[in-house]
Formats: C-alpha cells, sequence, structure tokens
C-alpha cells in the first residue's frame, strides 16, 4: 500500500518544522510594514480634524476638506492590504483588523454626506467617525507609551495643548490671541474650568469635547510617566541591594565548599599515596 507522501513520518517533522519558520518569517514582515504605515495612518487621520470643522463652519465647504476624508480612507484601505498581502493571509487580516474596516467605511461615507452645517444627521455622523477617528489615532501611538518614554509623552502632550490651542484661537470668537487660545485649551484638558474663558459658539463646544478626552489622555500619560520613573528607581536600588546580597550569599556558599573539600580525609591522602600501587583487596589464600 503506497504511503502519501505528507503522512510519512520521517518527513512530518521536517515540514511542520519548515512551516513555522516560514510562518514567523511572514509574520516578522508584516510587523514591520505595519511599523511603516503608522505615522502615515496618524497624519492621514489627523488630516480629518479640521476638515470636520470646516464642514461645520461652510454651507459650501472646499473640495478639500471633502477629499482629506477620502485620501485617510484609501491610505487605511492600501495599509490594510499591504499588511495582509504580507501576512499571506490576507482575509485574516481583515477579518481581524474589522474596526479599520469599519472605520475606512465612515471617512468614505462622510464624505459624501452633504456639509455639516446644512444637515444636523451628517454632523452627527462625522462626530462619531471623528470619535472613531481619535481612537484609531491613539492606537497609532500607542508604541509611545513605554517605560522610558517619559519625554516623549512631555513632548507629545505639549504638542496636543498647542494643538487644541489652535483649535480654539481658530474657532472661538473670545480669544482674540494664541495665548487666549492656549489658556483655554489648557483649563480644558485639565477639567479646571475657572470660568474666565468658555467656549460660546457650536463648533468650539464640540471641539471642547475632543480637547477634553485629548487632554485628559496626555495629562495622564504625563503624570504616569513620571511616577512610573520615580518607581522604576525604587525598583532599581532594590534590585541591586537583592543582587549585592544574593552575591554575598554565594561568595560564603563558596568558601564553606572549600574549607570543607580541605577539611575531607580522602582529599588529603590521595596526594601522598601517589606513585604507590593500590593495595589489593582479594582475601589471603588460606593455608
Amino acid at each position: 500500500m503506497n504511503r502519501p507522501p505528507s503522512a510519512n513520518p520521517l518527513r512530518a517533522p521536517e515540514q511542520a518544522g519548515l512551516s513555522a519558520v516560514f510562518a514567523s518569517q511572514t509574520t516578522v514582515r508584516a510587523r514591520a510594514v505595519e511599523v511603516k504605515w503608522r505615522w502615515p495612518i496618524t497624519l492621514a487621520l489627523l488630516s480629518t480634524v479640521p476638515s470636520f470643522y470646516v464642514e461645520l463652519l461652510h454651507v459650501s465647504p472646499p473640495l478639500l476638506a471633502v477629499l482629506s476624508y477620502l485620501v485617510a480612507a484609501a491610505t487605511m484601505a492600501g495599509a490594510l492590504l499591504h499588511v495582509g498581502l504580507r501576512s499571506g493571509n490576507l482575509q485574516a487580516h481583515l477579518r481581524a483588523n474589522s474596526f479599520d474596516l469599519l472605520l475606512c467605511a465612515g471617512l468614505v461615507v462622510a464624505a459624501m454626506l452633504p456639509p455639516s452645517a446644512a444637515s444636523e444627521g451628517a454632523l452627527w455622523f462625522r462626530v462619531v467617525v471623528g470619535f472613531f477617528t481619535m481612537s484609531r489615532m491613539f492606537w497609532a501611538a500607542h508604541y509611545v507609551v513605554t517605560r522610558g518614554g517619559t519625554l516623549y509623552r512631555l513632548i507629545a502632550a505639549l504638542l496636543v495643548l498647542a494643538l487644541c490651542g489652535l483649535g480654539f484661537w481658530w474657532l472661538e470668537p473670545t480669544t482674540p490671541t494664541f495665548g487666549d487660545a492656549l489658556w483655554l485649551a489648557f483649563t480644558t484638558a485639565a477639567t479646571v474650568g475657572y470660568g474666565d474663558s468658555v467656549p460660546t459658539t457650536p463648533a468650539s463646544k464640540i471641539f471642547a469635547v475632543f480637547v477634553v478626552f485629548l487632554g485628559v489622555g496626555a495629562i495622564t500619560l504625563v503624570a504616569a510617566g513620571i511616577a512610573s520613573a520615580w518607581i522604576a528607581t525604587e525598583e532599581r536600588t532594590i534590585e541591586r541591594e537583592i543582587l549585592s546580597d544574593l552575591h554575598k550569599q554565594i561568595a560564603a556558599l563558596r568558601a564553606e565548599m572549600t574549607a570543607l573539600r580541605e577539611a575531607m580525609p580522602g582529599d588529603n591522602a590521595r596526594p601522598s599515596a601517589a606513585g604507590r600501587p593500590a593495595p589489593s583487596r582479594e582475601p589471603a589464600a588460606e593455608p
């Protein structure tokens, strides 16, 4: 009876091992491609933020505001296809990234809807897409949140506050200077609410909602980074103390083992008996 090649017990483990190696290499290549797409996706999604407010402030928005949604959707779709093809299983990759597919569809629909200033339904749909967009940007930048990335978090928080200040400077009429707008952005992000400067227009109120989410996240990350740095310093001090004590215990054990070897009679008698024949262990013959 002929056995199929796949059932050969000698070749099956080898083939399985080669398949695992190829799958691992494919995963590494797909991961490298995904990392390269992070910044293009983040920038493309970020471009939809001013487009949202242009749609809200103008009954006839410029074509560039509409195209930004389509460019963001095309960028995400290109990243999905590229990474999926590199992973070796495009369908499985698309199923695993259903959120990105849903966001792509939402961006396309947001580009096709009428301006937000003329349609309340279109406005609320774009608000929902904006929350999805913000969540996707946070996920794309999650690699910045590392144990030693306190400086990067601080820079990111300052950049977020500066952008929020620019947004209020553009949207809020009660902030004529960039300093006033930056102060409003900080008080909104920190949820302080002094009351000296507040959003007054529908556009700035919607923007304030996003600023709260962005600002609370940025400030929390900076505070967590500083706390993590302090805790890491204490952990390193404790680790050094534990390692120092462990080295002392190992040195003491070595000294005790050396002393025990020197005290053993077999080890002391062995050098003096060198060169002499070993005594016979056979019983003496009876006369």
